[in-house]
């Protein structure tokens, strides 16, 4: 299957895919909030450069999109049919940069906490706030 977009449009709009304050990301932080925590956000001093940074309890959160990151729900299953040799190759560097992250932090002395966007659904809010509250108390 041919790309729908010239090369200039393909462009264009992997240029709009945000990897910061996103819909998923400000719903954590408003939860977050609500809890009655402070973080910082994405500080580049931690391994990853997490979404949420808790430095004084050594905890991090990030905040993945079922498809970048290749979550196991259905969204997270699929996969461009146009090129998809490059999309293969991109989310197995994805998984790998994600896997050694994890380590590194593990070494360093954080915890960390990845919260997925298809956690966020308006009827799983409830359930996706409670793990962070237990996350963050723990």
């Amino acid at each position: 299957m041919t790309d729908l977009f010239t090369v200039a449009e393909r462009s264009r709009v992997m240029r709009a895919v945000r990897s910061r304050d996103t819909s998923p990301e400000l719903t954590v932080r408003r939860i977050v909030s609500s809890l009655g925590y402070r973080y910082r956000l994405h500080s580049r001093h931690v391994p990853g450069t997490p979404d949420l940074v808790f430095a004084g309890r050594r905890k991090v959160i990030f905040v993945h999109g079922c498809f970048w990151h290749r979550h196991n729900c259905p969204r997270g299953q699929s996969t461009p049919a146009a090129n998809k040799k490059f999309w293969l190759a991109k989310f197995a560097r994805n998984l790998a940069r994600d896997v050694e992250v994890r380590k590194q932090l593990r070494r360093e002395g954080w915890r960390a906490l990845i919260i997925w966007e298809c956690q966020l659904k308006p009827q799983q809010l409830d359930r996706t706030a409670a793990r962070l509250k237990k996350f963050l108390e723990s």
